[in-house]
């Protein structure tokens, strides 16, 4: 696929998702928890855009595999391999809030290489594709290149984490460590935190129990940034599981100290 197919593709992939989640948007849903025990919520929203994306990767891209939140996967062998959270933030989404987008990410031989965030309510869409070294967020028909925080200094550093609940308890004490050393911390937004890091807003992410369709498609939105996104021992994040992503390695290093402290 040639860097141009790959953009274009993902464009066409989030109006896709929009028609089926902004109708659904702030109005009365039908919210299924996919746990026994805890709380998972999947609404018609999550299910038909996933639906309505696979339709179209079926029809004009035979030969690739599709992984989602909602679906069997499907020729995860292909050498590429679109991943899809059609609702990156479902309880957002269900609570009115706004800190929820649609991820679809391309791999290729199993790395990540492409993804876009789009975020329809406030017609914000972020996307990066490594192939074309491009990294840029596209909202109101304008074009404005990414690029991470320049801050160094942990202790000057704005770090964000979903939910402090959705740790274990291990994991949050681990998680404190970090945000006891940072300046500002922040809750909330799931994929849109990795948004704000790709801006510059914020300097550090730090999550766990992800899978990779939550961060395979932020992973080259926020690298192409200047950022890094690895799991806490420093390692690849492509399969998900305990998540860090910074805006420099100054900030990764620190942040990975303290982690494995």
């Amino acid at each position: 696929m040639t860097p141009q197919l790959i953009e274009q593709t993902l464009l066409i992939l989030a109006d896709i998702a929009a028609k089926e989640t902004m109708p659904r948007f702030r109005v009365p849903l039908n919210v299924t928890n996919k746990l026994d025990e805890g709380f998972d919520p999947v609404t018609m929203a999550d299910k038909q855009a996933e639906f309505a994306i696979r339709e179209y990767l079926s029809k004009h891209f035979t030969d690739h595999g599709v992984l989602g939140e909602e679906q069997e996967a499907t020729n995860l062998g292909a050498q590429y391999c679109w991943v899809i959270d059609p609702v990156d933030g479902t309880r957002a989404f269900i609570s009115g809030l706004p800190g929820w987008g649609t991820l679809i990410g391309l791999s290729k031989n199993d790395k990540p290489i492409a993804g876009i965030m789009c975020q329809p309510f406030t017609g914000e869409r972020y996307i990066a594709t490594s192939e074309k070294d491009v990294s840029y967020l596209l909202h109101n028909g304008n074009k404005t290149d990414l690029k991470t925080s320049s801050i160094t200094a942990l202790k000057d550093a704005t770090v964000m984490t979903t939910d402090p609940d959705l740790f274990k308890p291990d994991e949050l004490e681990i998680f404190n460590k970090v945000k006891d050393a940072t300046i500002l911390t922040r809750y909330g937004y799931d994929c849109y935190a990795y948004a704000m890091l790709a801006s510059g807003h914020i300097d550090l992410v730090v999550e766990a129990g992800l899978n990779s369709y939550d961060i395979s498609a932020l992973i080259p939105i926020v690298e192409q940034a200047g950022g890094i996104v690895v799991n806490w021992q420093g390692e690849s994040a492509a399969n998900g599981g305990q998540i860090l992503a910074a805006a420099n390695k100054k900030i990764l290093d620190a942040a990975i100290t303290l982690l494995n402290s």
